[in-house]
């Protein structure tokens, strides 16, 4: 059947009659009727079957009701009954005698009195509660006490013997209320004690709350301020046991001090009592014991309008019959509220502010930890400066702290300005240390990256970056053009004004270059300038401003410094302490701390140096002249390098003063001790500076020197013919003995040997390529003096060389002449010259006068005689002519020294020097002379003869008279013949001099 379509077909799928009619036979259609009838049938049966069951449910309802308004009919009569009943024995007890009257109505009486009480019992715990919610724990404190009085008065609490009273037996419910008033005690002391440690509370709370613990516990008012301190140490210790939150630390040592501050008023607002006979203090907003007034006002019989039941006089009918000793209730101590003594009082607090200074130096220097910059330091003391120099708190702190303590207690000064002068030392050297442990690690890297980079490739040949490069050939940094070489204020900006701006930070790259600073240099002391100008920063964030120091001086009660000089008699002071006292202490630390990080450098650059070879390749070298450079200008490129070690005061101090004394200007130098500081770290710096240029000088004065070595003890023909150079041919006429003049033609040497034009050409581009126009002058010096001295060596060692064997290259005249040449030249351009202001020579060589006189014995004395003049104005011509090609090696003091008063005030020239140093160019001439001066033949025939103790010498009278002219140089070059008579090849008079 389940294939019948008709028989799966549901009633409820059975929408639309016509399509029945449509899918199905007349057949299926009428089996699909039957179908539709029977399920009718069948849920008429379920539906009458469920109707049946619900009526019974309906029956039984209805017959219950029936039953309980019968039963409540059946109270109701009896109820009724019961009045009739009492009725009807009033009445026939209405007749008794008048004494059953009086006695009933006193038993009446003694009713209601026990009812009102034991109402004004159930009350009581509501009216307790009520107190304590609106923090009256005093009025709580009165209410339980009333309420233990009500229980001795209806003999509620437990007999000897375990019973209780038979108000318990008819009244069971006071049972469960003498069990509810049990923890009222605990509740209020509970709640007075927090009070206590509540740093936001009135003195009125403070004096209700140590009262009500005085009338729970019985204590006298010295346990109660033994009580108070103990709250506050305990709510110092909840303060510093805080969870730190980064800014909340400021809120957490400002909440101390507050609590310190407000312990001690409240102290002196609820236990201090004026001397006996002494007027009380009338300070505005100034009161002293309360706590003794409250207790008067609340336990004095006398007292009036704080009794505990005063305000519920009027209210309520079941009042009056509550009895006198209840309404007239007042709470008494068990011991003599004695004032507590002065003394005691200041000892008390006293041993509380030790030990509770302890705690908080403690407590206050762990918090610190978490303060990691100088500027969150001098903002949380500059919080508690505004907190302790509020009106509300400095107006009566002076007078407090005297009546409390007999002394001013400072809070800042005793408490917290070591704990931060501390930790500010440990930022600042934690800080320098980081700074001084960056610069050390780029200096390492910098100099392992020259080391490196300027190794030769063995593919590719020097594989070195363009630092290196610059590093190892300054001149290519040099004359090389970038962006950075003009500021880009150089077009409105002139160089007054740019030398006037006092805090200029960035230089121009032309100014770096022309002091030979490299980009390694300068990287590093930027970084460095960089990190301690974020120092400084910080710090000044610690150190007063000029608008904060004189507002604070104002504040401390005086009037200005240079007006005064003392406190003024006004007003109190409004300030409770100077924040900036620690100043120089601060600025110690920074100095002390920057002295560190550059010392730490330069032990780096020490040991750095220390492990160069001793025979340092250029790669070591380019090394050597980054630290020398480094050292060299790190005083001036980190410029707050300065301003960390001199601080406020000692640049201020440098400045000298000029004082005016009879007329006369006399300045006055204050050396400081910073300045000294700074002075001896400027030496430091210069001295290791001058150590790593010692040692590039000492290496490149060793290479330079073994090459002219070689070629100066080459005794082979080639070697000398190939060193040789032209000679010139001169003509001179001598007179006879007969008196006639014989024509003579000598020939002398004009130009050194190769190698030693070599020698100093080299030696010319090696310090061009460092940058010899900023090398220090001592270390030029030194490095001429090396040169010389090892060539002095060098020739010396000929003298010792065996002149008897074959392999040796005779010495000939001509040969000896030319050496003698060559040495006296090396004398005269590499050494010392005449000092400014001085009028003595320098000490030579005694190997260099040894030699000459060893060359000179391979002359002919007539010869020498003849030689020497001539020769004499070969070398000075000579020299002259080389003064500017060798540039820095012609030496400043002989060819450029400063013209001083020597110099005839008839002179024709005005003369302006192009630079300060006078290094490489002569003095520019102002305007021309039309006088025009013929050389006279004798400038270089009158020569005298000199003696061989006269030659060694390097400068003549008649070339430093000749040299002073401008023009000079030009000429020389321009004909080597130097006919007198001739014109100068260079017209103009400006540079000829004519």
């Amino acid at each position: 059947m389940a294939d019948v379509p008709e028989l799966s077909l549901r009633v409820s799928e059975i929408k639309d009659p016509a399509v029945l009619f449509e899918r199905y036979s007349t057949e299926e259609i009428r089996g699909i009727e039957r179908k539709v009838r029977g399920e009718i049938e069948q849920k008429k049966e379920e539906l009458r079957q469920m109707v049946g069951e619900r009526y019974r449910d309906l029956i039984d309802a209805a017959d219950t009701i029936g039953e309980m308004k019968q039963c409540s009919g059946d109270v109701v009569r009896s109820i009724q009954d019961m009045t009739q009943y009492c009725q009807r024995l009033k009445q026939s007890r209405s007749g008794g005698s008048s004494r059953g009257l009086e006695k009933q109505r006193q038993s009446q009486e003694k009713f209601f009195t026990m009812a009102a009480q034991i109402k004004l019992l159930l009350e009581i715990p509501e009216r307790i509660w009520s107190s304590l919610e609106a923090s009256q724990y005093l009025q709580a404190t009165q209410l339980y006490l009333l309420c233990c009085h009500l229980h001795r008065l209806l003999q509620l609490e437990p007999s000897a013997g375990g019973h209780y009273s038979p108000v318990l037996a008819r009244f069971p419910i006071l049972v469960r209320q003498v069990a509810t008033t049990e923890h009222f005690r605990a509740t209020v002391l509970l709640d007075s004690r927090s009070v206590l440690r509540g740093r936001a509370v009135s003195d009125q709370a403070i004096a209700e709350a140590l009262v009500s613990t005085m009338l729970l516990e019985g204590s006298s008012p010295r346990q109660a301020l033994a009580d108070f301190l103990l709250a506050r140490k305990a709510s110092i210790h909840q303060l510093l046991n805080q969870p730190q939150h980064g800014a909340g630390i400021k809120a957490q040592v400002c909440s101390l001090v507050e609590l310190l501050v407000t312990t001690l008023f409240q102290a002196y607002a609820v236990f201090y009592l004026p001397p006996e006979g002494a007027p009380r203090p009338g300070e505005a907003g100034l009161t002293s014991g309360m706590l003794f007034s409250i207790l008067e006002n609340v336990t004095a019989s006398s007292a009036k309008g704080r009794r505990v039941l005063s305000e519920d006089t009027s209210t309520g009918s079941w009042f009056k019959y509550v009895p006198p000793s209840i309404t007239e209730f007042q709470p008494t101590l068990r011991t003599l509220a004695q004032p507590i003594q002065r003394e005691q009082l200041r000892d008390t607090l006293q041993q509380w502010i030790d030990t509770c200074k302890e705690d908080i130096c403690r407590g206050v220097s762990s918090l610190l930890v978490y303060v990691k910059s100088l500027k969150g330091l001098a903002a949380i003391r500059d919080a508690v400066w505004d907190l302790l120099s509020s009106d509300s708190i400095s107006q009566h702190w002076s007078s407090v702290c005297q009546r409390l303590l007999a002394r001013r207690l400072a809070v800042w000064d005793d408490f917290l300005q070591q704990l931060f002068l501390q930790r500010l030392q440990t930022i600042t050297k934690e800080e320098t240390e980081a700074i001084s442990a960056s610069s050390v690690q780029l200096l390492s890297s910098a100099v392992k990256d020259l080391v490196s980079q300027t190794k030769p490739s063995s593919a590719n040949g020097p594989a070195s970056s363009r630092g290196a490069q610059y590093e190892a050939d300054v001149s290519a940094f040099l004359w090389s053009e970038s962006a950075g070489d003009l500021p880009s204020d150089a077009g409105w900006v002139s160089v007054a004004q740019r030398v006037q701006q006092q805090h200029q930070q960035q230089r121009s790259g032309l100014a770096m270059k022309t002091q030979a600073l490299t980009p390694c240099v300068q990287n590093f002391c930027s970084s460095m300038d960089t990190k301690l100008k974020a120092r400084l920063e910080d710090l000044q964030q610690y150190l007063p401003s000029q608008d904060a120091g004189v507002r604070d001086f104002m504040m401390m009660g005086y009037s200005t410094p240079a007006t005064t000089s003392g406190p003024t008699s006004g007003p109190a002071p409004a300030s409770s302490f100077d924040r900036f006292t620690d100043s120089p202490a601060v600025e110690e630390a920074l100095r002390s701390g920057s002295l560190s990080c550059v010392r730490q450098v330069l032990s780096a650059v020490k040991t750095t140096l220390s492990a160069t070879p001793a025979e340092p390749s250029p790669a070591h070298l380019s090394s050597v002249l980054f630290m020398a450079r480094l050292c060299q200008s790190m005083g001036e490129l980190c410029p707050n390098l300065k301003h960390c070690i001199l601080g406020r005061k000692a640049e201020a101090a440098s400045t000298p003063r000029v004082s005016k004394k009879l007329g006369k200007a006399k300045s006055v130098a204050e050396v400081h001790p910073a300045q000294a500081q700074w002075s001896g770290l400027k030496e430091e710096l210069l001295s290791c500076s001058m150590e790593a240029y010692q040692i590039w000088s000492a290496a490149l004065a060793k290479v330079l020197l073994d090459r002219f070595g070689s070629a100066l003890h080459a005794e082979t023909a080639g070697s000398v013919l190939t060193t040789a150079t032209n000679w010139e041919d001169l003509e001179i006429q001598e007179e006879t003995e007969s008196g006639t003049s014989v024509t003579s033609k000598i020939r002398l040497p004009v130009q050194p040997s190769w190698y030693v034009q070599s020698l100093l050409f080299q030696l010319c581009l090696e310090v061009n390529k460092v940058g010899g126009h900023a090398l220090p002058r001592p270390t030029l010096q030194e490095l001429l003096h090396q040169c010389l001295s090892q060539a002095a060596q060098h020739y010396h060692r000929l003298i010792q060389t065996d002149r008897g064997t074959e392999e040796v290259f005779p010495m000939t005249q001509n040969r000896a002449l030319q050496m003698l040449f060559d040495l006296r030249y090396l004398n005269a351009t590499l050494g010392s010259r005449v000092e400014e202001g001085k009028g003595s020579r320098a000490q030579k060589d005694p190997r260099i006068q040894e030699v000459c006189d060893w060359l000179e014995g391979f002359i002919d004395p007539f010869d020498l005689d003849v030689f020497t003049p001539p020769l004499n104005t070969n070398l000075n011509r000579l020299s002259q002519r080389t003064s500017v090609l060798l540039g820095l090696l012609s030496g400043s003091e002989k060819h450029f020294a400063a013209r001083s008063g020597s110099v005839s005030s008839q002179e024709p020239y005005n003369i302006l020097p192009l630079a300060s140093s006078q290094i490489r160019f002569g003095l520019l001439p102002l305007s021309m002379s039309n006088v025009r001066k013929s050389k006279s033949p004798a400038s270089t025939s009158g020569t005298p003869h000199l003696k061989a103790s006269d030659r060694a010498p390097v400068v003549s009278t008649s070339m430093s008279e000749d040299r002073v002219r401008p023009g000079r140089f030009f000429r020389q070059l321009a004909d080597q013949d130097e006919d007198a008579a001739a014109p100068s090849l260079f017209k103009l008079s400006w540079l000829s001099g004519k």
